[in-house]
């Protein structure tokens, strides 16, 4: 439990909660919050899936600007630039599925922090963004990665050059979110899906994830080979016993898995 980041777990879902009002600023305390809730739910057998929350009101309105204004290029480039890479990485490198319960704003960091996640449920009311280039920077914890990976580089291009705030409908119309609900159903959405994975094939589901991350990062071959190997390895594993013994007894859809 930390001062600005909780993990609450239920039912096989834990809620990584973003709790610095009133807009839950990315400080570098919270920062390593996050490193340290991102090891916490990896590896917490008990968990199956991971909900990004940050509240009713807002997701993260961004990164800390007064804590970052005075800092010098020396000091950004030997330390803080770091930590930004960091603890959206960790959070990324969850290796279970993770859904970001998007409301109010989720901009700059906040948006980065989102970006992490494997799926995206955004309220009606919710409004994202990069808008790093009004203060002269650009994005720093992912974003010019992440975002151009999800909706392609013109669409990136256009929020990261232009800094504008993109609504819910047109969020999802780009592939940027990927359920709209209305704003009092996001928490509850989003731990709804994340419950959809609690008891099924956990160690099928992490390579499933490693394989298409992984494979976003290199060319097709070698995408292909990751993926082979992958599959392969399933067969190892108590859950595909189990899921192909079940198929064929009883139809799909009636396995009982471990997670082992």
């Amino acid at each position: 439990m930390g001062e600005f980041v909780r993990v609450e777990t239920e039912g096989g879902v834990a809620t990584i909660r973003l709790d610095r009002p009133k807009m839950n600023a990315l400080n570098a305390r919270m920062q390593r919050e996050l490193i340290e809730a991102a090891r916490q739910v990896t590896e917490d057998d008990a968990v199956a899936a991971v909900v990004l929350y940050g509240g009713e009101r807002v997701f993260a309105a961004g990164a800390d600007i007064k804590e970052m204004a005075p800092m010098q290029y020396a000091e950004m480039a030997a330390g803080h630039s770091r930590l930004l890479q960091d603890f959206t990485k960790a959070l990324a490198a969850i290796p279970k599925p993770v859904i970001a319960a998007i409301t109010g704003y989720a901009l700059g960091g906040g948006l980065e922090v989102a970006l992490t996640a494997d799926l995206r449920v955004a309220g009606e009311g919710a409004k994202v963004g990069q808008p790093e280039i009004q203060l002269g920077i650009i994005p720093g914890a992912g974003g010019t990665q992440r975002l151009a990976r999800l909706v392609g580089p013109s669409r990136a291009k256009d929020l990261i050059f232009s800094g504008r705030h993109v609504r819910a409908d047109e969020a999802l119309a780009m592939g940027l979110v990927d359920r709209v609900v209305p704003d009092a159903d996001v928490y509850t959405a989003a731990r709804e899906w994340a419950a959809s994975f609690v008891g099924g094939p956990a160690v099928a589901l992490r390579a499933a994830k490693q394989a298409v991350d992984a494979g976003l990062e290199v060319d097709l071959a070698t995408g292909l080979e990751i993926e082979r190997a992958q599959f392969a390895a399933l067969f190892a594993t108590e859950d595909q016993k189990n899921g192909m013994k079940s198929f064929m007894e009883d139809g799909p859809g009636k396995a009982t898995f471990t997670g082992r």
